[in-house]
């Protein structure tokens, strides 16, 4: 896989942590370097070892799925697409004011629920044959940076984009597995 797939593969990633960084960091009383720290340094090191563990998963699977593996790498980039953009249209009820969510369980519980999409990426990669560390390094490096400005511009939009972020995530998730099948269908 080219290096702009897999770059864009990783903003499409990240545009969850994107997302709940804005919020978090409308949400903070003050933002110094610590919370900052913290929630792109913990968004980062999940989206990294996400893809890793689905990759590991996928590749003791790979040769039972062979024949069909694209269409399971785009159902699988399509379902989290689909389940990006209904979260960013569902009205939730997950906007109560916290007091500072990068700290303790929150920021575990965070963390996963930001890099869940990244194990069935790294399943796909497994299934495509790709070599997942680099893939990997690149996705927490994305995750890492984009959570980090989404905190920042979090102080100045609020949590007016936050949902529209996760809204194109969801699109670029699709766009990719629809890519995936045609390169491998033609």
């Amino acid at each position: 896989m080219h290096w702009l797939t897999i770059l864009i593969i990783a903003l499409g990633l990240a545009m969850d942590a994107f997302a709940v960084s804005i919020a978090v960091g409308s949400r903070l009383r003050s933002l110094s370097f610590r919370p900052l720290f913290r929630l792109s340094f913990h968004f980062g090191l999940f989206q990294f070892m996400m893809p890793v563990i689905g990759w590991y998963l996928g590749s003791r699977i790979e040769h039972l799925m062979k024949d069909y593996d694209h269409w399971i790498a785009f159902g699988l980039l399509f379902i989290i697409g689909a389940k990006m953009i209904y979260e960013s249209i569902a009205k939730s009820d997950d906007d109560k004011r916290l007091n500072d969510p990068t700290r303790k369980w929150s920021l575990i519980i965070l963390s996963v629920a930001t890099s869940i999409d990244a194990l069935a990426v790294g399943l796909s990669i497994a299934l495509l044959g790709i070599e997942v560390w680099s893939a990997s390094i690149i996705i927490g490096i994305v995750a890492c940076v984009m959570t980090a400005i989404g905190m920042v511009f979090g102080r100045k939009l609020g949590a007016i984009f936050g949902k529209r972020m996760e809204f194109i995530g969801g699109i670029i998730l699709i766009g990719i597995g629809i890519k995936i099948v045609i390169e491998h269908t033609m």
